[in-house]
C-alpha cells in the first residue's frame, strides 16, 4: 500500500466516490483543492520542486502558512474556507485511518464570510426570460424547456443535466431528481412546464435518430438524455450557463443572470406566496434547514402580509407614519 502523502490522497478521493457516493462535482473540487494543497506543500515560492513531506511533517502551522499564500494570491474568502475544509476533511480521513495521531487542521480557524443574499429575479423578469427563447425553431424549444424546468421545479443545473426520459412524468407533472449525494427525490412542476416539455420531447427524438444514423447505430450518451445537443448527445451544465448567458444577453434589462438565478427564484417566490421552509427545504433536496433559512432574509414581501394580517393593530402598512 502507498501510504505517501500523495497515495493517500488518492485512497480518500477513491472513499469519497465509492464510500461516501459523493457527486462528480463533489469530487472534482476536493481533487483540485487537495492537489494545489500537495503542490504547496511540493514546491518552493519559487516554483522548485522539494521532497514529498511524510504526514507527520504536516502541522497546524503548515496549513496555516497554505491559507497564508492564497491571501497573499487575492483568492475569495469563499474559496480560502472551501480549500480548507478540503483539507480539514482529509486530515479528518487520516485520523480515523490510524495514519496520524490527530487532525492538525481542526483548529484552523476558518475565514469569517461576507453575507451574501442569494440572487433573485423578479417574477415578471423570470417570465421574460423564460420566454425569450424561439420556440420556431427545435432549439428554441429546448431552451425554452431547460429555462422552464429550472425556475419551475427549482432543480440544480447538474440535475438537469442528469435527467433521463424515465424521470419525467408529463401526466402527473413530477420528475425524479438524483440530487447532491446521489439522494433520490420527487419535485412537481406546473402546466406552463409540461407544455414546453412536451413540446420540446416532440422534436427532440428526432435528434437523436440523426445522430445514431451518424453512429452507426451505436449507443450514445445522450440516448436516454431528456435535454440533449445539437448532434444527440447529453448536455453539459457549461451547456446550460452558455444558453441562460446566451437568452440573458437578448433581454432589453441589464441582468446578471445564471442557472442558479432560477433556482434562488423559485425558492423566493415560493416562501413569497405562503409556502413554509420545511416544504421549500424538501423540494430543493437541502439536507439541512438553515441552508434553506437564507431565503427568509429576502421574502420582506411575506413579512408584511403576514403582519397585516395576523397583528391586531396593524391598521396602517409598517415603515410609513
Amino acid at each position: 500500500m502507498d501510504r505517501t502523502l500523495s497515495g493517500w490522497i488518492e485512497r480518500y478521493l477513491d472513499y469519497l466516490r465509492f464510500e461516501r457516493n459523493a457527486s462528480s462535482n463533489t469530487v472534482r473540487n476536493y481533487d483540485s483543492d487537495l492537489r494545489q494543497f500537495f503542490h504547496y506543500l511540493t514546491h518552493t515560492p519559487e516554483g522548485q520542486e522539494r521532497p514529498e513531506p511524510g504526514l507527520e511533517q504536516v502541522d497546524n502551522l503548515t496549513i496555516r502558512e497554505f491559507l497564508g499564500t492564497l491571501y497573499q494570491k487575492k483568492n475569495k474568502k469563499s474559496s480560502i474556507a472551501r480549500k480548507l475544509a478540503s483539507v480539514r476533511s482529509f486530515m479528518k480521513f487520516l485520523s480515523l485511518e490510524a495514519a496520524i495521531e490527530t487532525n492538525p487542521a481542526r483548529n484552523v480557524v476558518s475565514p469569517k464570510q461576507e453575507s451574501r443574499l442569494p440572487d433573485c429575479l423578479a417574477i415578471d423578469l423570470v417570465g421574460s426570460l423564460v420566454e425569450s427563447p424561439d420556440t420556431g425553431t427545435d432549439l428554441g424549444k429546448r431552451d425554452r424547456a431547460i429555462l422552464e424546468m429550472l425556475y419551475a421545479a427549482g432543480i440544480r443545473v447538474g440535475e438537469l443535466v442528469g435527467l433521463n426520459l424515465g424521470d419525467i412524468s408529463l401526466e402527473e407533472g413530477l420528475v425524479r431528481v438524483l440530487g447532491k449525494g446521489s439522494k433520490e427525490r420527487i419535485v412537481p412542476f406546473g402546466e406552463r412546464a409540461r407544455e414546453t416539455l412536451q413540446d420540446y420531447l416532440n422534436v427532440r427524438g428526432g435528434i437523436v435518430r440523426f445522430r445514431g444514423k451518424q453512429q452507426s447505430g451505436r449507443r450514445h450518451s445522450g440516448e436516454e438524455a431528456v435535454f440533449v445537443n445539437v448532434r444527440g448527445g447529453r448536455l453539459t451544465a457549461r451547456s446550460v450557463w452558455n444558453i441562460v448567458d446566451r437568452h440573458v444577453g437578448c433581454m432589453a434589462e441589464r441582468l446578471k443572470v445564471h442557472p442558479h438565478t432560477l433556482r434562488h427564484s423559485y425558492a423566493t417566490h415560493m416562501l413569497n406566496a405562503g409556502a413554509d421552509l420545511r416544504t421549500i427545504q424538501e423540494l430543493l433536496g437541502h439536507e439541512s434547514l438553515s441552508t434553506t433559512q437564507k431565503y427568509t432574509h429576502v421574502s420582506v414581501e411575506q413579512l408584511i402580509r403576514v403582519y397585516q394580517s395576523c397583528h391586531p393593530r396593524a391598521g396602517r402598512k409598517p415603515g410609513r407614519p
